[in-house]
């Protein structure tokens, strides 16, 4: 008896104590209830209303017009139309829930056997498997959260799911669900994935089709069409299955419907314009801060241009070789460019990023340095064997033309005589001249160097020649015009500063006449179209590069061909197929400008006149010329010729073994000697007879 006793003595303190934990958790639970309730009425005070909800965007669109505001193409988010919720067909609302959250229409925005299901899975797994969220979380989620995995962003996701609940209907939140939820390929919302996927509108949608959207939400990237078909296939019949086992479609349904069969919408093609937008869009960064708001972005491109430039390329290039074209507008403006032959095959921009030798194109930075430093066109330069150093070079054929007038020397880009002239005035001012016209790649200063053996881009080399064009006045290439939001506020615009002078004017004159008789009588005659044109052709050692460079009626197009490996290409040089395609494209791009003379009058300064008989005029400094770093140039005009041989760097075999200057004088129609300036020297007599035609050119 005593025993018992003390059983129920010791018993009752237990059950008081059992009891009172009960009671206190009973009342931890209703104090978090109230403010689970508390909290969740008060982020519903806090939420937006619904129209502002579809109108908040998901991601920064941007559309990227051309020069006329036609539309090239669109990058980032694309929404398409908002589709309200009885226009959305129900074979896309029931394939949704089906997949997403079978219990939509009965839980209060958190589904708890949901969450025990992904507890259960997480403990069986040892991972995170699945997440149990409701489609009403993953709308909160998707419209204020990220993805990071923490239980705080998940405690936030549920209570936010619970607020937007007591806010919203269920057809509301479906729908804002299904207008706002990323699918991949860059759409947001059904309507931009069926238009981006099946070319039409998400009202069309059919069981198969809402089947392979409805699989995309679980991970946009990896079932998109888009990136992979035959994953987006599988996953569409995984859902068929999952609707067939909810109820939403019947056996016979799922079996007839074959999402294999579904008509995908061809893949937009990527042109050549990819070329220009690659290039022209990273700069976005640096003109705006905008990254929210949808965005238009007017460029410099001209279609007409674009396409007459990738049929010159793709049709002129050598076979195995690759080409790059671009153009540049008097202003900087960027209104071709073309980085190879097709962009699909290969996206690899030669235009911006290929670094390669430029032959004799080099030569203008030579004769502009020769005439800045007092050289004039007509200037007598004798044109044979030279060795400086350990360095021969030669011309094509070891031919040559003894005495001839320094534009003769241009126009048939004359190794030797570039030679002579970069010995004479020094290569760091050739050097120094290159940098000042905008060329970034490394420039080596060896003698050499006059003949172009240093590596450049073409985008600055056709940007060096634009500067020429402009009269010496700095250009830079620019691909943006405009940025703008889709209100119509501007958030940038361009503006083109020409106050940045980097020859004096009768420089830019001099190579002008220079690169025009290239043209019109040397090696550049294939580029001409028909109406005034300066340029300069370039070739490399064994025909692995070339090169034609020049402007006309205020557009510079610059062109290169060769191949990505180096490797010689039979027949290419500089005024052969480069300069084809030049004219080829030129003819096409400014066919509707007005056809523009050239100024090549030199208006000389005072130090460079012929002295007369009151006073006599001396060069600046008495004759001594600095480079950037202040270092002096010699400038001596004596050129010592003594050893012959070398090699050849640019021309073929088959030039004139005599120049016919006369002819070149009457082409250009300078057969009268200017007042200021004694008479031209003829060039020396030959054994071999002269031409009885136009003598063929050096490339």
């Amino acid at each position: 008896m005593a025993r018992g006793k003390k059983s129920k003595k010791t018993a009752g303190p237990i059950r008081k104590w059992f009891f009172r934990l009960i009671k206190a958790g009973a009342f931890v639970s209703l104090m978090a209830v109230v403010a689970l309730v508390i909290a969740v009425y008060v982020a519903r005070s806090s939420l937006p209303g619904y129209e502002d909800l579809k109108s908040s965007p998901n991601g920064q669109m941007i559309r990227v017009l051309d020069v006329s505001g036609k539309e090239l193409f669109s990058m980032g988010p694309s929404y398409g139309q908002w589709l309200e919720y009885n226009d959305i067909p129900q074979v896309m609302k029931d394939a949704m829930i089906a997949v997403e959250d079978r219990r939509y229409e009965s839980h209060p925005g958190v589904d708890p056997i949901g969450i025990a299901r992904s507890v259960y899975v997480r403990t069986q797994r040892g991972r995170w498997v699945q997440g149990g969220s409701t489609i009403t979380q993953q709308l909160a989620r998707n419209i204020f959260l990220n993805n990071s995995r923490t239980f705080a962003r998940k405690g936030r996701e549920i209570l936010l799911a619970l607020a937007l609940e007591r806010k919203f209907s269920k057809e509301q939140i479906l729908e804002l669900y299904l207008n706002k939820v990323y699918y991949g390929g860059g759409a947001y919302g059904i309507d931009a994935a069926s238009r981006r996927f099946f070319a039409h509108s998400a009202k069309d949608l059919s069981l198969g089709e809402a089947a392979i959207i409805a699989g995309l939400v679980k991970a946009p990237s990896r079932y998109s069409p888009t990136a992979d078909a035959k994953a987006a296939i599988g996953r569409a019949t995984v859902v068929l299955e999952v609707m067939q086992d909810a109820g939403a479609i019947t056996a016979s349904q799922a079996a007839s419907t074959k999402p294999a069969d579904v008509a995908m919408a061809p893949e937009p093609r990527q042109n050549s314009v990819r070329y220009f937008t690659d290039w022209a869009l990273p700069q976005l960064d640096l003109l705006i801060d905008e990254t929210v708001e949808p965005i238009e972005v007017w460029t410099t491109l001209d279609l007409g241009m674009q396409r007459a430039a990738t049929t010159a390329i793709q049709s002129g290039a050598p076979a195995g070789a690759q080409g790059a074209l671009v153009a540049i507008d008097r202003d900087g403006a960027v209104r071709a460019m073309v980085g190879g032959t097709d962009y699909v095959t290969s996206n690899y921009n030669r235009a911006t990023q290929a670094m390669r030798q430029p032959g004799s194109a080099w030569k203008v930075f030579v004769y502009m340095a020769a005439l800045e430093a007092g050289y004039t066109p007509n200037d007598i330069v004798t044109d044979q064997p030279i060795q400086i150093g350990d360095w021969a070079p030669r011309n094509s054929g070891d031919r040559y033309a003894g005495d001839i007038s320094l534009r003769t020397a241009f126009a048939y880009s004359k190794n030797t005589v570039a030679a002579a002239i970069g010995n004479d005035i020094g290569t760091s001012s050739v050097a120094n001249m290159a940098r000042r016209f905008g060329i970034q790649t490394p420039i080596d200063v060896n003698p050499s160097m006059v003949l172009g053996t240093s590596d450049v881009r073409l985008l600055d080399m056709t940007r060096a020649f634009a500067s020429i064009g402009a009269k010496g006045i700095a250009i830079t290439p620019f691909g943006i015009t405009k940025v703008e939001t889709i209100d119509g506020e501007v958030l940038y615009q361009s503006k083109f500063d020409g106050s940045r002078v980097l020859v004096d004017p009768w420089v830019s004159a001099g190579i002008t006449d220079l690169m025009q008789t290239a043209v019109n009588a040397g090696t550049g005659r294939a580029a001409q179209i028909g109406r005034p044109v300066a340029g300069k052709t370039g070739t490399t050692s064994s025909n692995k590069d070339g090169w034609f460079l020049g402007f006309s009626s205020g557009l510079t197009t610059g062109v290169w061909m060769g191949r990505d490996d180096a490797k010689r290409v039979g027949g290419l040089q500089g005024g052969r197929a480069p300069a084809a395609a030049f004219a080829a494209f030129m003819k096409v791009a400014v066919a509707k400008r007005k056809v523009e003379k050239f100024d090549t009058e030199l208006v000389l300064p005072d130090w460079q006149l012929e002295p007369d008989a009151e006073e006599l005029y001396g060069a600046p400094e008495d004759g001594i010329y600095v480079d950037e770093n202040g270092m002096p140039i010699e400038t001596g005009r004596g050129i010592d010729y003594d050893m012959e041989g070398g090699q050849a760097a640019d021309g073929p075999p088959d030039a004139p073994p005599q120049l016919d200057q006369d002819w070149i004088d009457s082409v250009l129609g300078r057969d009268e000697q200017p007042a200021n300036e004694g008479p031209e020297q003829p060039a020396p007599e030959s054994s071999d007879p002269p031409p009885a035609v136009r003598p063929e050119a050096e490339e």
